[in-house]
């Protein structure tokens, strides 16, 4: 169990996904259910099966009622569905890594911008400007986050916000975009009152304006799905290749017929999930991204750069999966 925990550790710090445990071994392979896409698909799986042992048996108690055909146009379609399945899979991964990309891009720009703005401790006539600064930073992580995944408390942004800036947030229609302004107002003010120099402003707003970079791609990746007429496509393709694979091999394996046309069901419809679960790399399926266990890391990073000590404790995963 400490060996366990320590793996928990070391994977949630790295944020690859939401699903974080440890590799199962041989056993385990066959067992897991938490995490697994059977749990959205054994419904299919199961008509799948008992559609091919009632055409088994219909086959053989009416053959000339349940014809048998010959299985060789199955094996040239599965062939040609596996790669369509393919194709879209890789695409849906595509966007699950450039969203994970982007904020861990977001991560790196933020402990930069605490770096940066250690410059901001030697203006002693403006109080707290960096803790202001990097304060707004926190809430914008968790702000994204919020503004990503719909539905998700907004708690963890009203924490770092002071009340006027909290009655703009809740009246703003792009929150994160509100709070990016509210910094680059601040650093402007910083500026205009003699605290910084036109070129560390310039390297200060870089940083703000990497961030709202990270948010616009999220934002992309979020509003613009894999084309519905191609997913449609591959659904309908998938569904119907395994409705009609008993009729090709009712004749050559007889009642293990029910199990291989389970096996290949499990296989194109756990696909076809997993790549709609990869799809929304923001959603909340558990092949998600840990967008709000990203925010708390930049949370925690801030204020220890802060000079913070009483630090919240790292996201750990419960179930094996990390929000």
């Amino acid at each position: 169990m400490v060996n366990e925990s320590k793996d928990f550790r070391h994977l949630q710090n790295t944020g690859l996904a939401m699903i974080v445990r440890p590799r199962p071994g041989v056993f385990q392979l066959f067992t897991i259910i938490r995490g697994s896409v059977i749990t959205r698909i054994y419904p299919q799986v199961l008509a799948v099966f008992a559609l091919s042992a009632l055409v088994v048996w219909g086959h053989r108690a009416f053959p000339g009622l349940v014809a048998g055909f010959s299985g060789a146009p199955f094996a040239l379609l599965g062939i040609a569905l596996s790669v369509f399945l393919g194709f879209r899979n890789n695409a849906c991964y595509d966007r699950w890594w450039e969203a994970r990309k982007a904020w861990g891009q977001l991560i790196a720009t933020s402990r930069a911008f605490a770096r940066q703005t250690l410059i901001l401790d030697g203006t002693p006539e403006m109080p707290e400007p960096r803790r202001r600064l990097l304060t707004l930073t926190i809430a914008f992580a968790h702000a994204l986050a919020v503004h990503l995944r719909p539905g998700h408390p907004a708690d963890r942004v009203d924490l770092h916000l002071p009340a006027g800036v909290l009655e703009a947030f809740s009246a703003s229609r792009n929150p994160p975009d509100m709070l990016l302004r509210r910094m680059a107002g601040e650093l402007a003010a910083i500026k205009s009152d003699g605290g910084i120099s036109d070129i560390e402003f310039r390297m200060l707003d870089d940083s703000i304006e990497q961030m709202g970079m990270v948010q616009a791609i999220c934002e992309r990746i979020r509003h613009t799905p894999v084309p519905f007429g191609y997913t449609l496509l591959l659904h309908r393709t998938a569904y119907l290749f395994c409705l009609l694979l008993p009729f090709g091999f009712a004749d050559v394996l007889g009642w293990a017929t029910p199990f291989s046309s389970a096996l290949v069901a499990y296989t194109f419809f756990g696909l076809d999930a997993l790549g709609d679960e990869l799809e929304e790399p923001f959603g909340t399926q558990p092949n998600a991204l840990p967008i709000s266990a990203l925010a708390d890391m930049i949370e925690i990073n801030l204020r220890e750069a802060m000079g913070e000590t009483d630090l919240p404790p790292a996201p750990l995963p419960r179930d094996y999966i990390l929000m």
